[in-house]
């Protein structure tokens, strides 16, 4: 049973009771009036493999989609999406005044408590965040900002919890994003200020495990990555985090978090040869090549080569809320009845982190993971949340309408531009409920579900 929240309540049941009865009124809305976690020494701050994590109420359209499965008969769907419901999840902050912050910090912790769990709490309100794209929002300042975060940690006050701060922050800094001064006017000394302030502002409570941003696998290489988690002073952090909102393969991230961690050693121990050179570092794309993963062992043999005393300590968490699958290289839409065009490919495979299909829940969170260093696997994103209006508008998708189109689908430029083909539908926006993708992420589980 993930996270112990049902008791013997049957979950189909609990699901049904929420939309008819109100979100309310059903064991997910935990009385506030909590037993208070204990509070952690520094010793302590890392997991316990046995880490009970926290199960947040349900996600906004879960439990009318639930509903609707029910009352068409298809209860084993219903039953699939209540059983993803029921997994522990991290639960979002991503606006609000430092007051309000504090205080919805404050109620998770208190509902948390009174599941005798640790909460991850995704803290996501750094200026400029998403380069202004489909979760474009955040604090207006650097000022704003620190105010926002002291909130936010006011709100976790001595408590037990795992912070994931800041997704794309140190993947996507302001000057990746490739915009002008005067309609992006953020710079990348004030995002690791930022992040430098957060460390500080998150750590200071014992009991709090703070994770930075250390992007994917198929991302930024492992020296880019070091230097960048240096700078924002991972090292007075728990350690960082890997594949926040993306589906890439358990294995390979694991790889590439244990080469960060031994990068990070080797550059800050004045006797390595690599001292203050993390450009010097290998990675998933030197000696490995990204594309096979046979080859990911010439890596990890060269750290055990060239490590010499450094001894590796930062810890990272892993996100496979929706990695069960991998990526999808969009191959299959090159063959028939698609035949789509090597140019339209190459785009939609670019654009594959963007609510793919075919894609699945991954490992369920656990703190026991036989990983050196890999502290948990978490669910980070919320599975069944829209990635993004994903279409040819927004670069992530295109498609040749000449080759395949189906009765119903737009005929105007400006219709096909907002419309995702691979879906067959107009996709919610960022962190909108996303009903088809949802019911998939849950049959196509890897492991399965219980019940599929």
């Amino acid at each position: 049973m993930a996270g112990g929240t049902f008791g013997r309540i049957p979950r189909l049941a609990v699901a049904v009771t929420l939309v008819t009865a109100g979100a309310a009124a059903g064991p997910w809305a935990a009385a506030p009036t909590a037993v208070a976690s204990p509070v952690v020494s520094a010793a302590q701050r890392g997991l316990n493999p046995d880490t009970r994590f926290f199960v947040p109420p349900p996600s906004a359209g879960a439990p009318q989609q639930i509903l609707q499965l029910v009352k068409k008969g298809d209860r084993k769907d219903a039953a699939l999406i209540t059983e993803m419901e029921a997994t522990p999840r991290a639960v979002w902050f991503t606006s609000g005044t430092p007051a309000q912050v504090r205080q919805q910090v404050r109620q998770t912790m208190a509902e948390a408590a009174v599941e005798r769990a640790v909460p991850a709490l995704v803290a996501y309100d750094i200026p400029g965040r998403d380069c202004a794209q489909y979760s474009a929002g955040g604090a207006l300042s650097q000022a704003d900002y620190q105010a926002w975060i002291s909130g936010f940690a006011q709100g976790v006050g001595n408590g037990h919890a795992v912070v994931i701060l800041e997704p794309d922050a140190l993947g996507n800094m302001p000057s990746n994003c490739g915009l002008s001064a005067s309609s992006y006017p953020f710079t990348d000394a004030e995002r690791i200020a930022e992040l430098q302030y957060a460390v500080g502002a998150l750590e200071h409570d014992p009991g709090v495990s703070v994770y930075l941003d250390g992007t994917h696998s198929a991302w930024q290489s492992v020296g880019t990555m070091t230097q960048r988690l240096l700078d924002a002073h991972v090292q007075a952090a728990q350690g960082f985090f890997l594949n926040v909102s993306n589906y890439q393969p358990t294995a390979e991230l694991d790889d590439y978090g244990t080469w960060i961690s031994d990068c990070i050693a080797m550059v800050t121990d004045s006797s390595n040869a690599f001292y203050n050179n993390p450009a010097g570092c290998a990675s998933q794309y030197y000696p490995a090549t990204p594309s096979d993963f046979s080859t990911w062992d010439l890596t990890t043999q060269w750290y055990a080569q060239n490590m010499g005393s450094a001894v590796a300590t930062t810890r990272f968490v892993v996100d496979t809320s929706r990695n069960g699958r991998g990526p999808d290289s969009m191959q299959q839409y090159a063959s028939a009845p698609y035949d789509q065009p090597a140019s339209v490919i190459s785009t939609l495979a670019a654009g594959n982190w963007c609510n793919p299909p075919g894609s699945g829940l991954g490992l369920r969170p656990t703190a026991s993971t036989g990983v050196p260093l890999l502290d948990a696997y978490l669910w980070v994103k919320t599975p069944g949340q829209s990635d993004g209006q994903c279409d040819s508008a927004g670069g992530a998708r295109a498609w040749d309408y000449a080759d395949y189109t189906q009765p119903g689908w737009p005929a105007t430029t400006a219709a096909q531009s907002l419309f995702d083909p691979l879906w067959g539908t107009d996709d919610p926006a960022a962190g909108d409920w996303f009903g088809p993708q949802a019911l998939q992420l849950a049959q196509l589980a890897s492991p399965p579900l219980p019940g599929a």
